[in-house]
């Protein structure tokens, strides 16, 4: 018997059991449908929805915790923030917050957790083990996004009524700057690098690049859609890819998501979605970017290295917020 013919088995075996304990690229993505008080959950795999269950009333804001086991969920309705098991979607306890809270977002070290309340003014800073506020924070009148630095030491808050954005150190949890926007600030990005950040304007109509470092205003970017009223282009959720070279941005009652290259702050190009696109989630190998459409109540799958739109999933009503898995 020659060596090959020996061999060859074993071969075989080995690249079956390779075969079976890799895992296929399959994330799950938890979408909060804020009419239907429910939550639905997408197989990334077979891009479809795999459950939806009911959870509190008007859910938006949703985030993961660090280690992947809970979902985090503002409950506007209910003035608080639900925690969920990301498995078995049962629910396990609430968090304190201010009145009508809706965007939130974890500090890196998975412990404390910022959260926006519209109704007074403040950012509640809540310990999700302990579940007791550690601190408030008072900023401008209606808060909303939440971006967090990615080393943790600075939080921004956008005011969509004051409409500035609100640069407060995580330390401290003191306000040490804000930058005025245009009108309904919505939601706040850094690049990886931390040397961008990205607000969102909704009634404003545009997205304004601000410096990190001495919080000034690099570049304001504007949109233009042939055949879309200029009324109707809301820019609202922005994500960046990992390299920090495209960004991302929803734009509402526009239907459309526009692609920039963050060195020129040009608009590559406009990718038609669903309807009144609102948030968005990259899944963990940056293939896929999800968006929320809340009228026409489905997700869209943006394939992000081709820059289109390759499939519709319908959901609840009036999706809000979109997070995927970390695993």
């Amino acid at each position: 018997m020659s060596r090959l013919s020996t061999l060859l088995p074993a071969m075989v075996s080995a690249a079956i059991a390779i075969f079976c304990v890799t895992p296929a690229n399959a994330y799950m993505a938890y979408v909060t449908n804020e009419k239907d008080n429910s939550l639905s959950v997408i197989d990334t795999d077979k891009m479809e929805v795999v459950k939806t269950v009911k959870i509190g009333q008007r859910p938006r804001g949703i985030v993961m915790s660090k280690d992947g086991k809970w979902l985090i969920i503002c409950t506007s309705d209910d003035n608080d923030v639900k925690i969920y098991d990301a498995k078995t979607l049962e629910y396990v306890k609430s968090l304190p917050s201010g009145p009508d809270p809706e965007l939130l977002t974890l500090h890196p070290d998975g412990k404390r957790l910022y959260i926006a309340n519209e109704d007074d003014n403040l950012v509640t800073v809540v310990d999700i083990e302990t579940s007791k506020v550690i601190s408030e924070i008072p900023v401008g009148v209606e808060p909303e996004g939440m971006g967090m630095s990615p080393d943790g030491k600075v939080l921004v808050n956008t005011s969509e009524t004051t409409n500035m954005a609100h640069f407060i150190d995580t330390t401290t949890h003191k306000t040490f700057d804000n930058v005025l926007v245009d009108s309904r600030p919505r939601v706040a990005m850094f690049n990886s690098a931390q040397t961008q950040l990205w607000v969102s304007s909704e009634v404003g109509g545009t997205v304004a690049v601000i410096n990190p470092a001495d919080r000034k205003i690099i570049s304001k970017i504007n949109f233009a859609i042939p055949g879309v009223e200029q009324e109707s282009i809301q820019p609202v959720g922005i994500r960046i890819t990992k390299d920090d070279k495209i960004a991302f941005v929803a734009l509402g009652p526009a239907n459309r998501v526009a692609v920039i290259d963050t060195s020129t702050f040009k608009v590559l190009k406009y990718i038609l979605v669903g309807q009144r696109v609102w948030q968005m989630y990259f899944t963990p190998d940056y293939k896929y970017l999800l968006t929320t459409n809340g009228a026409s109540n489905d997700v869209s799958v943006i394939d992000v290295a081709n820059q289109k739109a390759i499939k519709s999933i319908k959901v609840g009503r009036y999706p809000w917020g979109v997070v995927v898995s970390p695993n």
